[in-house]
């Protein structure tokens, strides 16, 4: 595989506690802060087999999921960032990949893995243990590169970036919605990558491709642009926006990946803080893509060209 340095240019054209079962008891409070997120820790990946170019990250039930992408794998943590186990291997079979990408649980912790490579979309319990594809019911099949994921309220949120266009189903598989197309205009995409749902279930998506990150109502319509101006209608700030994500307060955070920085907005656009910056040290990003919230608040960063995840309290 290319470098992830060409890869993002050509825009793909804690601690924590067993009981007495084993179980992981995570005692990490919740974060209670008016200031930034402050940067905690990373977690580098098993010993034997550490992170390489990780995409994505998620944090389903007790456990931190990462698409650990160039060793074709899914890597799972403890919230302390102890490595529990991995699964998936290279190929095209079940339970195999060639491109790991986006992530995402759903209420019974059953795992959701888009491959980008191969088209399609691997469910998996929590455990690891290949369940089936996620499958369309329509009969013309419209995932073709899917990239992001997200459930929210008993439904798939998929980002297509080779379609242009984000897809709405229903968990069994039924299409509810399409939004975009190529294009630079207000609900058009280039290269979409990631998607992100708020408490209003407002839609957030980066569109990577014209330097955005636009937000929909939960009908599909469009609401307003995201770019780093003021009102979302100037020159934009971001370079290839990458991961996105809402926090409990509303504050919306985004992924600039070749800026390599995290920046945060309040709902009216107007910049509140930015974490990150180019760098090996701790604290530091260095071509960071994917980025999962938690209902603890807790910022999960995959800091790709770093091997590794950051988190950030």
């Amino acid at each position: 595989m290319g470098s992830i340095a060409v890869l993002s240019a050509a825009l793909f054209i804690g601690i924590s506690l067993l009981d007495l079962e084993g179980n992981v008891k995570p005692i990490i409070a919740a974060v209670d802060r008016s200031g930034p997120p402050e940067y905690a820790q990373a977690f580098y990946g098993d010993f034997n087999t550490p992170l390489s170019k990780p995409m994505d990250v998620a944090r389903i039930g007790e456990f931190v999921y990462v698409s650990d992408t160039s060793n074709r794998q899914v890597q799972v943590f403890d919230q302390a960032g102890t490595p529990i186990f991995q699964f998936g291997e290279d190929g095209s079979e079940e339970g195999q990949f060639r491109f790991p990408y986006g992530i995402a649980g759903n209420k019974d912790g059953d795992v959701y893995v888009a491959d980008l490579y191969n088209g399609n979309i691997s469910i998996f319990d929590s455990k690891g243990k290949f369940l089936r594809y996620f499958e369309e019911k329509a009969d013309d099949k419209v995932l073709s590169s899917p990239g992001g994921l997200r459930i929210f309220n008993e439904k798939l949120y998929v980002t297509d970036i080779k379609a242009n266009k984000l897809f709405i189903f229903a968990l069994d598989g039924t299409m509810e919605m399409e939004i975009g197309g190529a294009g630079a205009e207000e609900g058009k995409f280039i290269a979409p990558n990631a998607v992100t749902l708020d408490k209003e279930e407002q839609i957030y998506v980066t569109d990577s491709g014209n330097n955005r990150v636009q937000v929909f109502d939960k009908s599909g319509k469009f609401v307003k642009i995201i770019n780093g101006s003021k009102d979302g209608t100037g020159a934009p700030l971001f370079l290839n926006p990458r991961g996105v994500a809402v926090d409990s307060k509303g504050i919306v955070y985004v992924v600039n990946n070749l800026s390599h920085n995290i920046y945060a907005y309040d709902q009216e656009g107007s910049q509140m803080h930015v974490l990150g910056g180019m760098g090996t040290e701790n604290g530091s990003l260095y071509l960071p893509n994917g980025l999962f919230i938690d209902d603890r608040d807790t910022l999960y960063v995959t800091d790709t060209v770093n091997q590794r995840v950051a988190v950030y309290y």
